[in-house]
């Protein structure tokens, strides 16, 4: 038995979240359109016969202009400092920008063994793929180069393969039953994040989080409640939508997910509250237990 701890870092929006799903085979990690959809350093956990794979999804790295974008570096930053090999996620379909400099930069400092995956390859001809391939050889000396479609899966099981080789640890970090360290109710909060993001494009910022604030059973079924928290009143108008048309449309898309996750018919439940400030807000998620966020 193997097992180790993988990185994954990347610009914003390159497809993370989806490459680790792909990976543990089920959902983890949101997905949505919007860069900077993780907000955490959510791990999911891939098990076979013979080796364990945590793998650290991380919110992309960029140059912050705000207290969420420093936090979400702070996350992605301590991903790299503790892992046994980093994967550098980047998009086929893209040239290569500043943002990717600056990561590569980043993991020059890092001293770690790094994976070029290169993500969204059924968007591209081969010839251009191998000309990507050349030009960010000519930025860092990679350990290896993977070309994926995590949408599609496409070599996806190639790229387990290659990971395997750089897994240090001879003990298992979590039963085989375990897909990912994070809780229930987080998960439940999240799909519910998720389908906001999905729904209200770029409406509604990045401030929006949601919170499960009870869970009752009844006989096989459960009714959840989560609270979805906003700093102002425009933003809940947004998301409550006319006469509640945008709520309801999140709930039902929402109710569906989390069904499938906890394997049983749900009630869900839905109420958006208005923080009056930022500060207040992280302090009241700090309560909570939601956030460990440095004042």
């Amino acid at each position: 038995m193997k097992s180790g701890i993988i990185g994954l870092v990347g610009r914003p929006n390159v497809g993370k979240s989806t490459l680790v799903n792909s990976i543990v085979g089920r959902k983890v990690a949101i997905v949505s359109d919007k860069a900077q959809t993780t907000r955490n350093l959510i791990q999911g956990i891939y098990n076979d016969a013979d080796s364990q794979i945590v793998l650290m999804d991380t919110p992309g790295i960029h140059k912050p202009n705000h207290k969420l974008g420093d936090y979400l570096n702070k996350e992605a930053y301590y991903s790299i400092n503790d892992v046994d090999a980093i994967m550098f996620l980047v998009p086929a379909n893209e040239s290569i920008g500043g943002g990717d400099k600056f990561i590569i930069e980043k993991l020059k400092e890092a001293g770690k063994p790094v994976i070029l995956v290169i993500n969204k390859v059924d968007t591209i001809k081969k010839d251009e793929l191998l000309e990507k391939i050349d030009n960010y050889k000519d930025l860092y000396s990679f350990s290896d180069i993977v070309p994926v479609s995590a949408l599609k899966k496409d070599n996806v099981d190639t790229l387990i393969s290659v990971l395997k080789n750089y897994l240090t640890d001879d003990v298992k970090y979590y039963d085989d039953d375990y897909y990912t360290n994070k809780s229930t109710n987080f998960m439940i909060a999240e799909i519910v994040r998720e389908k906001i993001m999905q729904n209200t494009h770029e409406e509604v910022p990045h401030s929006v989080t949601c919170i499960v604030e009870n869970v009752e059973k009844h006989n096989n079924a459960l009714e959840i409640s989560v609270a979805i928290i906003v700093d102002r009143d425009s933003l809940k108008r947004i998301i409550i939508g006319k006469q509640g048309s945008m709520l309801k449309e999140i709930g039902s898309k929402a109710r569906v997910d989390i069904e499938e996750l906890l394997d049983r018919k749900v009630f869900l439940k839905l109420y958006v509250k208005t923080m009056s400030k930022w500060r207040d807000k992280m302090s009241y998620l700090k309560e909570l237990g939601f956030y460990d966020i440095d004042e």
